[in-house]
């Protein structure tokens, strides 16, 4: 009885992969443009350097939305921090940018999305150098605990 039943499971797996492997997924209807196109987004991955001896890096990811609008996702890893971390877009380069440009939605357990009023472009194609960086907490802001440039 354990080998026919073993062999029908086989089967069965065998013809669900034959199955899936045949079909060819299709763009999601959010995907499309109008005129059934695909939506293209643009993105840009900045890896986050640890500082201050935080144990803590992690990734920038800032992509266009929908409306044009750039989108910062911030994924953190390691350290150990239970207050929110405050985040932001600042003028200038790492290890010590300048002022903030664009405030971001504070790190809370590893992660932060950030919708922006500023269009992807004027994140990644600008003039002036820019940087990522993440404070230990709001009582400890002038601490970095992670940056990393834009441009």
């Amino acid at each position: 009885m354990k080998v026919k039943y073993l062999v029908l499971m086989a089967s069965s797996a065998l013809f669900l992969s034959a199955c899936t492997a045949a079909t060819t997924p299709e763009p999601s209807p959010a995907a499309m443009m109008p005129d059934g196109s695909p939506l293209v987004m643009m993105e840009q991955s900045i890896m986050l350097d640890e500082q201050n001896e935080s144990g803590q890096t992690g990734t920038a990811v800032i992509s266009e939305g929908p409306e044009g609008n750039a989108v910062v996702t911030l994924t953190m890893t390691g350290g150990s921090f239970v207050e929110p971390q405050p985040a932001h877009v600042h003028l200038g380069s790492c290890p010590t940018p300048g002022a903030v440009q664009y405030p971001l939605n504070d790190v809370v357990a590893g992660s932060s999305v950030t919708t922006l009023d500023a269009s992807y472009e004027d994140l990644t194609q600008a003039t002036e150098k820019m940087a990522v960086n993440v404070h230990k907490s709001a009582k400890e802001s002038k601490v970095y605990t992670a940056c990393g440039n834009i441009n």
